[in-house]
């Protein structure tokens, strides 16, 4: 296929993506926004708190940048 082509059908596609709009379902849309899966990720997090250590920060970079050896 020639590139003239190509390009067309990628424009042809392009378009029909940028103008499609699917019916939202709402109620779906309401009970996700609503479900207790929250409460899992509260749970979750519990399970590991007693691995996170906030004294130990040696994985975060310094502020102040490293000075560099000075040459004479």
């Amino acid at each position: 296929m020639g590139r003239g082509r190509q390009k067309a059908k990628h424009t042809k596609v392009a378009r029909e993506l940028k103008y499609f709009s699917p019916n939202t379902d709402y109620t779906a849309l309401e009970r996700e926004l609503t479900s207790s899966n929250h409460d899992d990720y509260t749970e979750e997090a519990a399970k590991w708190a007693e691995y996170a250590d906030d004294e130990d920060d040696s994985y975060v970079a310094d502020e102040e940048p490293h000075e560099q050896h000075e040459r004479a």
